[in-house]
């Protein structure tokens, strides 16, 4: 399994790569521009190669995106549906420009209008921008389920890539504290291992790419997004000792956005969750594209 985090792009594309540096990251996330803005951020191509040059160097694989939290693909109101599929275009396009393998996408919320509208136009919305994406997949995150908020099941993750164009580009991440606050309990071996079932019945399992490693606040089943440092929170550390050696998920790269994300949280939930590796449970992901990490 192969460990990063989500960095900062403040100040400066390259510095992202510095960041994950700092905190001996396998593996990278980033925003694909502000995530609180609909404008999206433009990179000089000087910027953009010192980045994929950095990465390349690095062995940062894979290389994640992440699109603004202003997106709602789900919502009933014209206006704020197409302007989220402007604004999920935009972040694919930028995402191929650094050279991104996954872009990871919240779902948005039905706003009262109903779950099978809303995960409709979730469908439709995918679909659209599929057509122009070429070197990328599209990672949809489950979500904790809290109000209108759709993706809280793998049957409803399942119902949208059914409907979808081009399918084949479409992945997911697996969000530990949005699961968890969904109602799947990931501290059991027995349940944790029947949720992997139930995923590769309805999705299958060659779709989950990614997981972002989440303790949580709320108990199972609370609908509760509040993310909480690792071993902090109600899965603990037994749930993530089972989850980074689990048989179908240890060769995932897996992806930190625990709370405060300065320098020294990032280093000390890293040296936490690679603790928990037990020996010989396998190698902790591909070989880097310069073979520097294994």
């Amino acid at each position: 399994m192969r460990f990063g985090v989500h960095v900062s792009i403040s100040g400066d594309l390259a510095r992202a790569v510095a960041r994950a540096k700092e905190r001996n990251c396998e593996t990278i996330q980033i925003f694909s521009s502000n995530p609180r803005s609909w404008k999206g951020k433009e990179f000089s191509k000087s910027e953009i190669g010192e980045f994929k040059k950095g990465c390349w160097l690095e062995g940062l694989e894979p290389v994640v995106a992440h699109t603004p939290y202003l997106l709602n693909l789900a919502s009933p109101h014209q206006g704020l549906w197409s302007k989220s599929v402007e604004a999920l275009a935009e972040a694919l396009k930028s995402s191929e420009l650094l050279g991104c393998d996954y872009l990871v996408t919240h779902l948005g919320s039905h706003a009262g209008a109903g779950e099978v509208e809303g995960l409709k136009r979730i469908s439709s919305a995918i679909s659209v921008v599929m057509k122009g994406a070429r070197a990328i997949e599209l990672l949809l995150e489950n979500s904790a389920g809290a109000g209108f908020s759709l993706g809280y099941s793998w049957e409803q993750l399942a119902l949208i890539v059914s409907e979808l164009n081009y399918s084949q580009r479409v992945g997911v991440c697996l969000d530990t504290c949005h699961a968890f606050a969904a109602g799947y309990d990931l501290v059991s071996k027995e349940s944790l291992s029947r949720m992997i079932e139930l995923f590769d019945r309805l999705l299958g399992l060659e779709r989950l790419k990614l997981i972002h490693a989440n303790d949580s606040k709320g108990s199972i089943g609370s609908r509760l997004d509040r993310h909480e440092s690792l071993g902090k929170g109600s899965i603990g550390e037994s749930g993530f000792r089972l989850i980074v050696n689990h048989p179908q998920l240890k060769s995932l790269p897996c992806i930190l956005e625990t709370p405060g994300m300065g320098l020294e949280d990032d280093i000390r939930n890293l040296a936490f969750l690679r603790s928990l590796v037990q020996p010989g449970a396998g190698a902790r992901g591909r070989m880097s594209k310069l073979g520097i990490r294994n």
